[in-house]
């Protein structure tokens, strides 16, 4: 008897003859299953609070963490790491002791990794409001947690699964194991290597990768994160729960043989096209394009091979509320893989990015494919996790077509905002000339579009809250005692032999078509899946082999990344500045990339170049345009034209959505923490001269007076030096003037006045965000 299979409980691992007896862990599936409904409660209304604020500004309440910058990452990781990633838990715990027939290695495992991911939700639900993030898409969460993210998931979630393989008593592991393998190994090594920063206290690091890398290493995490996080354990749950739901197998071995490999080794290349005409090489951004149409393919072989197993099932599934979820989840998977690769080809892209296009996008996949999947997987666990009958038939029922209703409400009027705002930001009249030239004015007429989002996330979560009840309900009616099935099944034997694969029975052809024929017949796959550790090893060679083909010229061609001469670091106010912008979540809503496209050169500038970015960790580049591009804001406005914009940017600018931040004018800069700032920088490549160095809080003062004074003679308040605002302030005037000094410019230092506060009040550029 084994160590793990003593730290088997609720049954006696006795053999009986040549068999074993064993019982499997519920338990742990019954806790990830009520955390995924409270978790998704808590993603779906902070979805529907922050959407509201797009159309009421004002229910921010001119509270700092309750802004939308802090909010959406929030959202973001309830609905991801919080709502999905419980789901996908209940799914691997409850499926795989079964198609391994054998309980879980550790049990304690189990548990520390259902509290620990709890604790890491709850760490992240203070933290994020708080405004300590990284500003890294889906990444966000502080070096701390990240640690604990990392322990988590590969220290106790991994060392279980894996071990569990290795204790299984069944010889071939199923295609669902398949896709959780996958997604345990390429998790982790996006999570590590993504998260590489340096610390300069708890709360607060800066990455190791400037500007081009950095935007680079974030999408290169976050498209696969979508991938590994939010495709491939849910294709693993779609593999195991459609087939028992609708007792039918799976309708093709070979598709999924094909689906499996085509998808790890291709998904992995596709994340450089969310960077279609930024500062990132074009090669790259080519190359993202050419694997994101190919994955077209392996997504819809996956697709057809889940609506195929429904083959004689059809009836069943209009009977059925688990079947109605999970066709219409794998259908809207269909639909985003089709759209993905679409939204990757540089034309649409082009018109695409930026908009909320792409956010009606990324929800038709969250809240069709993965919400529906879970919420099919939940109904048909209900009864047999608990042991009872589902509460209501009838009220899941009710909870699809509800569900149904919200998600169509939601998406298809922001794909039209989608359209639309591209189209007016591209508007140009025969003069050459754009005919929206202020940004504020393709804004300002989608409010109707936002309160129908809003509408359809009201349906989404009314249809959950009949789920929770039903939920709630049933786990009430659940016996005093649990019953603990007892099975048996024979160990696996340690002389066992694959059988050979059978040759070619063609005659008359070319050796070559022989082995080709032998090939196709799949019988060397069958050997892999008796063998899932050198199976993990092959698909941690194909995910790495992948990473590396585009993460090694990005970073060691420097011709990817010229230098530009009159490009220096931000001096130590201007760097406190930026961690205010960051911690704001600023780049929800703005980005600082000017793409070589004529209407966003005319409306911006000049286009962006890869040297601007090398002092810049994070980057800041952003996804979305809910208000202007800032990447050449600085010195276009006065100093007392943003202290103005920022106390109420609704009153200022007509139409304006952005959130009240007054509190910049009140609350006081910590000069202390400067010089860690300053050196952190100066580690990670920034150039500063010693004097900065050694004397960092007395430069920034002199600076942040220089600054307050400059807005006192504007006609504005006198003694801000102290205070956020000012530090803010000296960020935002200095993004974008670098590329227009030369070098001996630069070097000295010097900038120009800013006009006076009557200028800058009629300014053109005075109706921007």
């Amino acid at each position: 008897m084994s160590a793990a299979q003593d730290n088997v409980t609720g049954s006696s691992q006795v053999r009986s003859g040549h068999l074993e007896s064993f019982s499997y862990d519920d338990k742990i599936t019954r806790q990830f299953m009520t955390a995924t409904v409270v978790w998704g409660m808590v993603a779906f209304l902070a979805g529907i609070y922050i959407a509201l604020q797009l159309v009421v500004p004002a229910l921010s309440l001119n509270l700092e963490f309750l802004t939308f910058g802090r909010l959406r990452p929030l959202h973001t990781n309830a609905a991801i790491f919080a709502f999905a990633g419980n789901s996908i838990f209940a799914a691997i715990y409850y499926s795989t002791q079964r198609l391994l027939k054998t309980r879980m290695w550790s049990d304690t495992l189990s548990q520390l990794h259902f509290w620990g991911w709890q604790l890491i939700i709850v760490l992240a639900a203070v933290t994020l409001p708080l405004g300590i993030t990284q500003s890294r898409e889906y990444a966000e969460l502080e070096w701390p947690i990240d640690l604990l993210i990392a322990l988590v998931w590969a220290g106790f979630f991994g060392v279980n699964f894996f071990m569990t393989l290795v204790v299984r008593r069944e010889r071939h592991i199923y295609v669902a194991i398949w896709f959780y393998i996958a997604t345990i190994i390429t998790v982790a090594i996006l999570h590590i290597f993504n998260n590489l920063v340096f610390p300069t206290g708890l709360f607060k690091s800066y990455s190791i990768y400037a500007g081009v890398q950095d935007a680079f290493m974030q999408w290169w995490y976050g498209h696969n994160a979508v991938a590994f996080f939010l495709t491939t354990p849910f294709l693993g749950l779609m593999y195991y729960f459609l087939p028992k739901a609708a007792n039918r197998p799976v309708f093709s071995y070979k598709l999924s043989i094909l689906h499996f490999w085509s998808l790890v080794f291709i998904y992995i290349w596709a994340g450089p096209h969310h960077l279609h005409y930024t500062a990132v090489p074009e090669w790259a951004s080519s190359l993202g394009m050419i694997f994101s149409v190919m994955l077209w393919m392996p997504s819809w072989g996956g697709m057809i091979n889940g609506l195929l197993t429904l083959r004689g099932a059809w009836r069943k599934v209009t009977e059925d509320p688990v079947l109605k979820f999970f066709v219409v989840g794998i259908t809207f998977y269909g639909m985003s893989t089709f759209e993905g690769p679409m939204l990757s080809v540089k034309a649409v892209n082009s018109l695409s990015h930026y908009t909320d296009w792409t956010i009606a996008h990324v929800h038709s996949g969250a809240l069709g494919w993965n919400g529906f999947m879970t919420f099919g997987m939940i109904y048909w666990l209900l009864p047999r996790v608990f042991q009872t009958q589902l509460y209501s038939k009838k009220l899941a029922e009710w909870h699809f077509w509800l569900g149904l209703i919200g998600i169509l409400l939601y998406i298809i009027p922001i794909y039209g905002v989608g359209v639309y705002q591209g189209l007016l930001w591209f508007a140009m009249n025969s003069k050459g000339q754009l005919v929206y030239p202020n940004f504020i004015e393709t804004t300002v007429n989608l409010a109707p579009f936002y309160w129908i989002r809003a509408l359809g996330g009201l349906c989404f979560l009314g249809g959950a809250s009949m789920m929770s009840y039903n939920f709630y309900k049933t786990w009430a009616s659940r016996p005093s005692t649990y019953e603990v099935p007892v099975y048996q099944a024979a160990p696996l034997s340690k002389d066992y032999q694959e059988p050979a694969i059978e040759g070619s029975k063609l005659e008359t052809v070319v050796n070559v078509a022989k082995k080709l024929d032998v090939f196709t017949r799949l019988g060397w796959h069958r050997g892999w899946e008796g063998r899932p550790i050198y199976f993990s090893i092959w698909v941690t060679i194909a995910v790495i082999a992948a990473s590396l083909f585009e993460i090694i010229p990005t970073f060691l061609i420097r011709s990817n990344v010229p230098t530009i001469a009159s490009v220096k670091p931000y001096t130590p106010l201007e760097l406190a500045g930026r961690d205010i912008y960051v911690a704001e979540g600023c780049y929800n809503c703005h980005s600082q990339m000017i793409r070589p496209i004529v209407a966003e050169t005319i409306r911006y500038g000049e286009y962006s170049k890869p040297g601007e970015f090398v002092y810049d960790h994070p980057f800041q580049w952003g996804s979305r345009r809910i208000g202007p591009d800032l990447a050449r804001e600085g010195g276009r406005q006065s100093h007392l034209w943003h202290l103005i914009h920022f106390r109420n940017p609704g009153d200022y600018i007509k139409g304006s959505i952005m959130p009240n931040y007054p509190h910049f004018e009140q609350q006081d800069l910590n000069f202390n923490t400067i010089p860690e700032r300053v050196k952190a920088a100066y580690y990670l490549g920034a150039p500063y001269p010693d004097e900065v160095l050694e004397n960092s809080i007395e430069v920034a003062k002199a600076q942040a007076k220089q600054i307050a004074d400059e807005i006192a003679q504007q006609q504005g308040p006198a003694g801000l030096e102290g205070k956020k605002v000012i530090a803010l302030i000296a960020y935002i005037q200095r993004l974008g003037t670098d590329i227009s000094k030369t070098e001996e410019t630069a070097a000295e230092g010097e900038a120009e006045k800013a006009e006076p506060a009557e200028a800058a009040v009629g300014n053109e550029m005075g109706d921007q965000e």
